[in-house]
């Protein structure tokens, strides 16, 4: 079965008559990055460039990487999805040009890592995402508090029935059947920290699907009473199957959407995903070419993959912080 996260790329790969795929997941694909040779290619450029880390973040880098090579068939791109944790090890330990972020790099325990090796990067922002708390379709409820999500995924939490839930909106008894992903992932880490208060912090007693998002979206449609959290564009992909809770983040119910991202009402999951590109890595022209056109192709490739444009002013400062880290 194929995930719903590769349906846009492929889409995408359709829509363009690419004649092979351009990137993949293979943890053992080539890595490293090495310099530009004037290819035959039309641009001149050519190289190797590993990427690695969310398995959110992926698909966004995927059809980056298929649409600059169509424009750059000597560059090969390889995207693997180790989890936003796994991929900053590998950053960090200078094994990849690129790390894919769902939330920022951890300043207690990742950062050190990078300093350590004298891995030197920035922060660059490629994309918004609006993290959707999903349910069965059978289920009344409409709209979840930050407090009720808390009640369900807190780690002292007991709760078994949708019952036991204070102040829904509509009554159902159904027994919770609670999907998520795994300590790896930033989606855990940003979701524990927005509705647990402490990053990593969550009930242990539930279906542990790692970075496999289709598992979650398998569970909670063959369960009454599911819950589970991802990223917007694996709802988008799943809406004959799933349905989107709406969050109150204190100023009322408000549905994922990507007018409610951009101005900030989605609270507190609306939320912006990152790639890290290293300063090594962007002296080479492959790499600088690859994550300058990332950006200025982001509304393409979040349409593409059912994720949320940047705003212009996310834009210019993602443009900024690259050509200062290049040097440029």
């Amino acid at each position: 079965m194929i995930s719903p996260k590769r349906l846009p790329i492929l889409g995408v790969g359709i829509a363009l008559a690419l004649g092979m795929a351009a990137c993949g997941s293979d943890d053992d694909a080539a890595t490293g990055s090495e310099g530009s040779s004037g290819g035959d290619g039309a641009s001149g450029v050519s190289g190797n460039i590993r990427v690695d880390g969310s398995s959110t973040v992926a698909p966004l880098t995927e059809a980056a990487a298929e649409l600059f090579q169509q424009e750059n068939p000597d560059v090969q791109v390889t995207v693997g999805t180790s989890g936003t944790g796994g991929g900053f090890e590998k950053f960090c330990a200078g094994e990849t040009d690129i790390s894919d972020a769902s939330r920022p790099i951890d300043d207690a325990e990742e950062v050190p890592v990078c300093k350590q090796n004298g891995v030197k990067y920035e922060e660059v922002v490629v994309a918004n995402d609006a993290l959707t708390v999903v349910g069965n379709p059978e289920n009344p409820v409409t709209c979840l508090t930050v407090d009720q999500l808390n009640q369900v995924w807190g780690p002292d939490s007991q709760l078994s029935s949708w019952s036991e839930i204070t102040d829904l909106d509509a009554e159902f008894d159904e027994e919770l059947q609670l999907f998520g992903p795994g300590t790896d992932s930033g989606t855990f880490d940003y979701f524990t920290d927005a509705v647990n208060g402490e990053e990593g912090v969550q009930r242990k007693d539930y279906n542990n699907v790692g970075e496999d998002d289709n598992a979650t979206v398998t569970g909670v449609a063959g369960a009454p009473g599911g819950m589970g959290y991802f990223g917007y564009s694996f709802f988008e992909e799943n809406t004959d199957t799933l349905k989107a809770f709406e969050i109150d983040g204190g100023d009322g119910c408000v549905a994922p959407s990507v007018e409610a991202v951009q101005d900030g009402s989605y609270t507190p999951l609306g939320r912006e995903l990152f790639i890290y590109p290293s300063e090594e890595a962007l002296q080479n022209e492959a790499v600088r070419e690859f994550v300058s056109f990332y950006i200025e192709n982001q509304e393409e490739i979040t349409s593409a993959t059912g994720f949320i444009p940047m705003t212009e002013e996310q834009v210019t400062k993602s443009h900024e912080t690259v050509d200062s880290l290049a040097g440029g």
